[in-house]
C-alpha cells in the first residue's frame, strides 16, 4: 500500500480502471494511495488533508518577517500546488521522499540561506535535523520532537512566527544589554583611573547598571 511508484517497483502493474482513480484524486487535490495484494493492484483509497483555518493567515506572517515559505512534501504535485494555493505559498517542492528532504534543505543551505524547518511527522525527522532551525509541532510523533532543536506547544502554524519574533526579540534585548553594560565600564574605567570616580560612586552605578539589564530583560515578558 502506498504510491504507485511503490506497486510498480514491486512490479505490480496498475489497471485502467485504477489508473483513471489516481488520475482523477491527483486532479481533485487529494493523495491517492494503490493497494495491492496477491501480486495485483485492487483499489485505491483517496486521503484528503484539510487545511486549518490559521494556515493562511501563519504563512503571511512569516513573510512579514521577511521569510520565505516553501512547502516540501511527499504529497504528490496537484494536492501540493492545491494547498499551497490554499495557504499563499508561491515555491512547492512536491513528491519528495524523506531523505530528499535533507537534501534540499542541504541545497538551500549551500546557495547561503539560513533554513528553518517546521514538520510534525516521521518523514520530516532527517529534514529537521538537517536545517539550521528544525521546529516540531508538539502534537507531532517523537521523532520529530527527537529531531528538533525546538518544540511548538500547540499544533498551529502561528506559534512558529510566534518563536522567530520572540527569538529576535531576545536576541535584540540580549544585545542592547550588553551595550549599556559595556558602555557603563568604558565610561567609567578612565574616570577611575585618574582618581575622578569615588569608590561609593562606582558602586552605585555598578549597582544600576545590573538593574537595567535586569529590568530590560524582564519586559519580554509582555511579548504577545
Amino acid at each position: 500500500m502506498g504510491r504507485p511508484r511503490l506497486l510498480a517497483d514491486a512490479g505490480i502493474d496498475v489497471p485502467g480502471v485504477l489508473s483513471a482513480a489516481l488520475t482523477e484524486a491527483a486532479a481533485q487535490g487529494r493523495t491517492a494511495i494503490a493497494v495491492a495484494w496477491d501480486g495485483e493492484a485492487r483499489a485505491v483509497l483517496e486521503v484528503a488533508d484539510a487545511v486549518k483555518d490559521t494556515s493562511a493567515e501563519a504563512v503571511e506572517r512569516l513573510r512579514a518577517l521577511g521569510l520565505t515559505p516553501i512547502l516540501l512534501t511527499g504529497d504528490n504535485r496537484a494536492v501540493a500546488d492545491s494547498v499551497a494555493r490554499a495557504v499563499g505559498i508561491d515555491e512547492v517542492r512536491a513528491e519528495v521522499l524523506p531523505e530528499e528532504k535533507a537534501h534540499v534543505i542541504e541545497r538551500l543551505q549551500a546557495e547561503g540561506h539560513a533554513v528553518a524547518m517546521v514538520g510534525d511527522g516521521v518523514n520530516d525527522a532527517a529534514a529537521l535535523a538537517t536545517a539550521d532551525l528544525g521546529l516540531a509541532m508538539g502534537t507531532g510523533t517523537d521523532a520529530a520532537i527527537e529531531a528538533s532543536d525546538l518544540t511548538l506547544v500547540r499544533g498551529d502554524l502561528k506559534v512558529a512566527a510566534d518563536a522567530i519574533r520572540l527569538a529576535r526579540r531576545t536576541l535584540a534585548t540580549i544585545r542592547g544589554n550588553l551595550f549599556w553594560a559595556f558602555g557603563y565600564n568604558v565610561a567609567a574605567l578612565p574616570l577611575a583611573a585618574f582618581g575622578l570616580l569615588s569608590p561609593m560612586i562606582a558602586g552605585a552605578a555598578m549597582a544600576f547598571s545590573s538593574v537595567f539589564v535586569v529590568t530590560n530583560s524582564l519586559r519580554l515578558r509582555s511579548f504577545t
